[in-house]
């Protein structure tokens, strides 16, 4: 029995059937992901986590979190937040172009719904402000009843989380730039405060009047002199940083992959929240036992016996995009579908990839074909294909909703129809399901004439006998899909930078007889093995 952990630590404990056992090969995470945070008047901070489509209120001195907008909440994506001075909270709907208002009653509207690439926001004086994270980008005052927004400025390079300071002015990152800029709330031409950073996306003012300022690409936190734009390290805590906050002049920092640190002192951050996985999707095995782990925005690696490593992120050299699933390539290549449409192969020890094919409507499950090529289900129009030598070529079409993809030994293509709740092989174009009576199945792997399939409709991973269809469930109650068993939130792109973050659990199959299994509801990676 796994008992409940991280952010589904409220669910029913898994259960691993009779022959086998289950382990964590990672630990889960308490957050999914942390993006926006916002200091409240009860003194907690609150996290907005897109990934999760959810706010979290922390306790920093005890470190309990609370969950204020679930996922299949109101609230879908908030990547910022801010309160008015009647409790009222506001976030940045990254993904839905839009801002959402949530009452202290739980009661939820849309203020604004043309803001594309939503981000920052913030509340003075009781007014609205918010921007875009774009090219070309706006900031604007918007009324919470609905009202026309007014322009402050526009045409910025994709800015990110603001805040007025003493003089009255919006300080902002321009992201894209890699500056830090200023500007009248009446509008007007924007000043340059600080240059040459380590690619801002946040900017705070300590209680003690000078900024604060993440760096997404650099993973430093810069202390600045508004005046002069002179600048110090604060802390150095690895890329990926979003936001702060500051609780009664102490100050905390978000990561994206969902940590929360106070910098206690110059050079020193104290996790408050460890980090750890935002969902995670794909998984592979290599041929030297390597787990890689696609987890989206980030990608890691497992050596046996070993710690996560990251591999590569949105913000590092060579990084093909938003992953989703993986499969192993040879030696330290990988080859991965993407949110933006393109299966790549993937060498990060090189900081390198290369695009095999692009152009895809949502490409999910990819896995290698004998003699070269790749499989691919592409979810977006029901299809399989084989990506070789940068072409495409249908492989069957008429799928419900395809996502897992497997190739045996023999080079068998078979792929999980999520909405039919089976499996099929695929055999000239032609389908005959092998496996059926599953509520959602998604991953598939086969190793060894065997099919292993997780369902997170059933919180199940399924074990089939390819030779003679005999099956079993090996664990069930599994912390996969949703918490509680509920269907994802499937979260739209970010602009240019980022297609559809549609997901799914993944599993792989090592040759040791490990199973691998994607815990997306707690933001881990489980181990099955047969006792």
């Amino acid at each position: 029995m796994l008992k409940p952990a991280g952010r589904n630590r409220d669910t029913v404990a898994a259960k691993a059937a009779e022959g086998w056992t289950l382990d964590r090969a990672t630990s889960s995470s308490r957050l999914n992901g942390a993006n926006g945070l916002r200091t409240g008047a009860d003194g907690r901070i609150y996290v907005a986590q897109v990934a999760g489509s959810k706010v979290s209120a922390i306790d920093v001195d005890t470190g309990a979190i609370e969950t204020i907008s679930p996922m299949g909440g109101g609230i879908v994506g908030p990547d910022d937040l801010a309160f008015d001075s009647a409790g009222n909270l506001y976030c940045t709907e990254i993904t839905e172009g839009r801002v959402s208002m949530m009452t202290p009653k739980g009661e939820y509207k849309v203020i604004e719904g043309d803001m594309p690439v939503a981000n920052p926001i913030t509340c003075y004086q009781d007014r609205i402000i918010a921007g875009e994270l774009r090219m070309g980008a706006r900031i604007m005052e918007l009324d919470k009843n609905g009202g026309a927004p007014r322009v402050i400025v526009k045409g910025l390079p994709m800015v990110n989380a603001f805040e007025v300071g003493p003089d009255g002015k919006l300080y902002f990152p321009a992201q894209g730039a890699n500056e830090i800029w200023r500007v009248s709330l009446d509008g007007g031409e924007p000043e340059v405060v600080a240059k040459d950073l380590g690619v801002p996306d946040s900017v705070k003012f300590h209680p003690d009047g000078y900024i604060v300022s993440t760096q997404v690409y650099s993973g430093q936190v810069l202390k600045i002199d508004p005046r002069t734009g002179e600048k110090e390290v604060l802390a150095d805590i690895g890329p990926g940083l979003d936001n702060v906050a500051f609780v009664g002049g102490r100050t905390f920092v978000s990561h994206i992959t969902g940590s929360i640190h106070e910098i206690t002192a110059p050079g020193v951050a104290k996790p408050l929240v460890d980090k750890g996985l935002q969902w995670p999707i794909g998984l592979a095995v290599g041929a030297d036992g390597t787990l890689f782990v696609a987890d989206g925005g980030f990608t890691y690696t497992l050596a046996p016996g070993g710690e996560l490593q990251l591999a590569g992120m949105l913000f590092s050299p060579g990084f093909p995009g938003w992953v989703r699933d993986v499969t192993a390539a040879g030696a330290g290549e990988w080859v991965v579908t993407t949110a933006n449409g393109d299966v790549a192969r993937f060498r990060p020890a090189a900081q390198e990839s290369e695009v095999l094919a692009s152009g895809l409507d949502l490409p999910m499950g990819v896995d290698g074909l004998p003699g070269g090529g790749f499989a691919v289900a592409e979810f977006g129009t029901g299809k399989v294909l084989m990506v070789v030598d940068g072409r495409k070529e249908e492989l069957a079409s008429g799928l419900d909703r395809p996502v897992g993809v497997a190739v045996a030994g023999d080079g068998t293509v078979y792929v999980a129809e999520s909405g039919a709740g089976r499996v099929v092989k695929l055999a000239g174009g032609r389908k005959k399901t092998v496996l059926d009576g599953l509520a959602r199945p998604e991953g598939i792997a086969i190793v060894g004439g065997t099919l292993y399939v997780a369902d997170p409709g059933a919180g199940e991973v399924v074990v089939s006998d390819l030779s003679g269809g005999a099956r079993e469930v090996a664990a069930r109650d599994l912390p996969i899909g949703a918490p509680g068993g509920a269907k994802p939130v499937q979260l739209g792109g970010v602009g240019d930078m980022c297609g559809p973050m549609n997901t799914f659990t993944g599993i792989a199959a090592a040759s040791d007889g490990t199973v691998y299994l994607s815990a997306d509801a707690e933001g881990s990676v489980l181990a099955l093995r047969r006792a």
